[in-house]
């Protein structure tokens, strides 16, 4: 059940349900992160391996304070000038936070989203929500209300619909060992931003692992059911097509187009994933050309995602 009603998927997040959530990145599969019977209810809607912690999402800063101890300087700073927004930070965690959400894990991954819909939602609610995204795991993201539906509304109590979502990739993820800031995922802020913002040039990166400490660094993930091919980048921000037995772009690749619809990477990324859906039941071949996005930037959350996409365990 699509609706806008926020009451009503508030009352379904205070009975233990599950509850589609639109946030300005892609939309979460959302439960009461303070009980663990909902939360396992994700884990089973989605098949996501138990070892793969969740994002806790909060509607105001004082709830931090619930979830997470010992801030680090950097992380207040960061948590400021980016919340609302699409970046997660990876904090050490109070006990009052179960298990299951952090994978056992000392730390909780915490963000406050930027999209209306999910703050009204969230300030609304006596606990936060955990809310990784909301599709079977391992597949393309959903940006729309319907992606959700389509593939999980036997799972849910409802979706709240707020449209089709304005940054399309993921949060960026920044944790802190020893105090330290380090890239966990690329995401919906450039790290150029954040080390801006925090004063320090090139902090260093741990985006991949087996056994992940945070959401989204496994290294198949976010994949369609089709093959992708990855080519070099060009001067656009990103180009895919669809073909069987053209591994370049040239004039004879049909259905190649853009990502972006005004020349920027903002658009490129958030239409990145609906993209790959609607090209993933074409029936013109079974590889997924796409020219990778200029490595800076969002460029670098885009193609990110496409790497994870095209690795074949």
């Amino acid at each position: 059940m699509i609706i806008q009603d926020v009451a009503v998927a508030q009352e379904a997040l205070e009975k233990g349900q599950l509850v589609g959530l639109p946030t300005e990145t892609v939309y979460g599969l959302a439960a009461n992160a303070f009980d663990p019977l909902a939360v396992a209810r994700i884990f089973e809607a989605k098949q996501r391996p138990s070892f793969d912690p969740l994002i806790v999402h909060i509607g105001h800063l004082s709830q931090l304070d619930e979830l997470a101890t010992d801030l680090p300087l950097g992380a207040q700073l960061l948590a400021k000038t980016f919340w609302p927004g699409p970046l997660t930070l990876v904090l050490p965690r109070t006990q009052k936070v179960p298990d299951i959400v952090t994978a056992g894990l000392p730390t909780v991954a915490i963000r406050m989203p930027a999209h209306p819909l999910a703050l009204k939602l969230l300030q609304s609610l006596p606990f936060p929500l955990a809310a990784p995204s909301a599709n079977p795991f391992g597949y393309v993201s959903p940006t729309t209300a319907q992606h959700v539906h389509d593939q999980l509304a036997e799972q849910v109590a409802c979706i709240l619909d707020g449209g089709a979502c304005s940054v399309g990739v993921e949060s960026t993820i920044v944790g802190f060992p020893d105090g330290q800031p380090t890239i966990l995922r690329l995401g919906g802020v450039p790290v150029e931003a954040i080390e801006f913002t925090l004063g320090i040039p090139n902090i260093p990166a741990q985006l991949s692992s087996s056994q992940p400490h945070a959401p989204g660094q496994l290294v198949s993930h976010y994949a369609p059911k089709r093959r992708i091919g990855i080519l070099a980048h060009g001067s656009k921000p990103a180009h895919i097509a669809s073909s069987e037995w053209i591994p370049f772009f040239s004039d004879a690749a049909y259905s190649m187009q853009s990502l972006s619809l005004d020349g920027s990477i903002e658009s490129a990324a958030a239409r990145l994933f609906s993209v790959l859906r609607r090209l993933d039941d074409d029936p013109k071949g079974p590889i997924m050309w796409i020219e990778a996005a200029p490595d800076k930037g969002l460029g670098r959350a885009i193609n990110d995602r496409l790497q994870r996409a095209a690795h074949r365990a």
